[in-house]
């Protein structure tokens, strides 16, 4: 018997309407980072002798993992610190010190000064390692040199490292060139392009498969993926990462943008919005917008034409939503400073800029100054990048934990 038309219609209806209440519901499953499920690596830390390398970005919720496992009784026997140090609590550059920390009373073993790896001996006590810091998906965000220094460190001592996974904000995004070895240096220690596309738990996975630790180690390492993520995924960071990426816009422009440290402009260091305004002195009546910056501290000290007005770009209500669509990293803003500059032989001098990286090692390519300098189109630019950022995309497809 056939069901009358208007009854059909009704049960589609209905169909319809579950199926999308359905859809709605994955869509409201929240982001759940490794350190957010204790349940999944809880137990594995019973009985251990724990270290933990963390900053400000290594939290449970709100509150710090440190004091979150200290609070459940893991035996966190002492702390590893990057630059700016656990807490945070100092300075861009500046050298931080070992201590103790007043909150736990853990020792604080500092990786930024007089060494950057823990000892034989650090590890000596330690029967396992996590490793929780927040990372930006570029290759000059140098977290991921330290995180390979740790997995060298625990394969040298037979220690074993548990990452708690975390959302790259940038994950969407694999672009730039692949590094060229040969300018290999602390802001670039990896032959992967400027945006990776990784978390740091899928760059351990490559780090190990690649080989590219100390004489091609392997490091035994327990990844806690994030929960209900990909890689598309907008991820709005709780905690700024570092000083000078203090807000979600400058983060999301960093992969285009920070190739201007290698430029003879002023960035956004010295102001409240850094990576997100760019410009110099020697623009004033070109650019109509203009900022000041100055001494800033903990932030940036003397930042390059401290004091002086600089006329440029303004970045800070620019839609990202631009470069999701694009997947591309923007070139059109460098190419547009670089024609714009009435001194050009000025643009890319290193020791002018103050970071004394140049724009090769920056960049990752040899190519690319004399490329913007000759006039170069986007797309000439971007056809040099080949074929090395294709065979990594498809190199990176092995370590993928996420769709």
């Amino acid at each position: 018997m056939l069901f009358p038309m208007r009854l059909l219609l009704i049960i589609c209806l209905i169909a319809l309407s579950v199926t999308s209440l359905q859809s709605q519901t994955v869509k409201k499953k929240p982001i759940l980072t490794g350190a957010d499920q204790v349940n999944k690596y809880l137990p594995y830390l019973r009985g251990k002798r724990v270290a933990i390398m963390a900053n400000p970005t290594s939290i449970i919720g709100k509150k710090h993992l440190v004091d979150s496992l200290h609070a459940l009784d893991v035996n966190i026997v002492k702390v590893f610190g990057p630059e700016h140090g656990f807490r945070g609590n100092v300075g861009a550059g500046v050298e931080v010190k070992d201590e103790t920390d007043a909150a736990t009373g853990i020792p604080i073993i500092s990786l930024y000064g007089a060494k950057n790896k823990p000892s034989k001996q650090d590890l000596a006590d330690v029967d396992i390692l996590i490793y929780d810091l927040q990372d930006v998906g570029v290759r000059f965000y140098t977290n991921i040199n330290a995180l390979v220094r740790l997995m060298d460190a625990c394969y040298e001592s037979g220690k074993e490292m548990l990452i708690l996974d975390r959302p790259n904000p940038n994950g969407y995004l694999v672009d730039g060139p692949v590094l060229d070895m040969k300018y290999r240096s602390g802001i670039g220690m990896f032959p992967i392009p400027m945006s990776h596309g990784l978390t740091v738990g899928e760059f351990a996975r490559m780090a190990n498969g690649e080989g590219w630790l100390t004489n091609k180690a392997t490091c035994k390492i327990k990844v806690i993926p994030v929960a209900n993520y990909n890689h598309d995924m907008e991820y709005v960071l709780p905690v700024k990462p570092s000083p000078n990426l203090n807000t979600q816009q400058s983060i999301m422009l960093y992969p285009s943008v920070c190739m201007f440290e290698a430029t003879y402009l002023n960035h956004g260091r010295g102001t409240l919005f850094p990576f997100t305004v760019f410009g110099s002195p020697e623009l004033k009546g070109i650019y109509e917008f203009s900022y000041t910056p100055t001494s800033i501290k903990g932030m940036s000290a003397t930042p390059l034409f401290m004091d002086q007005v600089c006329y440029g770009i303004d970045l800070r209500k620019y839609d990202v939503n631009l470069l999701r669509k694009s997947k591309k990293i923007n070139l059109q803003w460098i190419m547009e400073l670089y024609k714009a500059h009435p001194h050009k032989e000025k643009f890319f001098d290193s020791k002018l800029s103050r970071e004394m990286n140049s724009i090769e090692i920056q960049i990752g390519s040899g190519l690319f100054r004399q490329q913007i300098i000759d006039g170069k189109s986007e797309e000439e630019i971007r056809a040099s990048w080949e074929p090395g950022l294709s065979q990594y995309k498809v190199m990176r497809k092995k370590y993928l934990l996420y769709p």
